[in-house]
């Protein structure tokens, strides 16, 4: 069950369902906090990791109120972890197509600025969302990332790419480095040899895959300021 949460007021009193939405999500990085769970369960220290900004006050606060509207449930990880880690509930996963939508819609702004930092959770969830079947039609692979100590998989087939947390044992090619130089390499056109030489990222296995790997996720065009 939800737990209760201190009563706040409401932003807006409006039956739209977007006015909802963001009477329930629309505080200062709720939205984020929510974002950093969409690949599984994560630990506090985690979620403050991966959003540095946030002070340990606000992010318990947003915590505690997504638990309290049945978005964010807390677990206690099986033995022989036995930590406890936040989670999206069921209802709370089906939001991943609004960060995927408000993704390709903001990608489209002039002052977007890809430089800026990014979590390891934020570059994935955005292969997701850029990918262009189109691109890898006919291809299947599996990708494996080492994004500081974590370490993901992405598989490819059928048009689609489903990215996880896990083992990157087989994969037909790995990245190690961090999320904002793949951001580079993918989303900036930096070539993989340049930041190779630079020391800021590792590719091993299927070099052709790689260098084909980074073109499947085409930005949306500009709209004209």
């Amino acid at each position: 069950m939800p737990r209760e949460a201190p009563p706040r007021p409401r932003r807006y009193e409006d039956a739209c369902g977007a006015a909802h939405a963001l009477d329930l999500v629309g505080d200062r990085w709720a939205l984020l906090v929510m974002r950093e769970m969409l690949l599984g369960p994560r630990r506090f220290g985690d979620l403050r990791a991966s959003l540095p900004g946030i002070s340990a006050n606000i992010l318990t606060q947003r915590l505690s109120e997504l638990e309290a509207i049945g978005v964010v449930e807390r677990r206690v990880l099986p033995p022989p972890a036995r930590v406890q880690v936040y989670a999206l509930t069921p209802w709370g996963m089906e939001s991943e197509p609004i960060f995927q939508a408000l993704g390709r819609w903001a990608a489209r702004s002039p002052r977007h600025d890809p430089r800026l930092p990014i979590s390891a959770v934020s570059f994935l969830l955005s292969l997701r969302t850029m990918f262009d079947p189109a691109r890898a039609e006919g291809l299947r692979a599996r990708v494996g990332f080492r994004l500081g100590e974590e370490a993901f998989i992405a598989q490819v087939a059928d048009g689609r790419i489903l990215v996880e947390a896990g083992s990157v044992a087989g994969a037909d090619v790995v990245f190690a480095g961090s999320p904002a130089v793949m951001a580079a390499a993918i989303y900036g056109g930096v070539p993989l040899d340049v930041l190779e030489v630079q020391g800021a990222l590792a590719v091993t296995g299927d070099r052709a895959l790689a260098e084909r790997f980074v073109g499947w996720f085409p930005l949306p065009p500009k709209v004209e300021a």
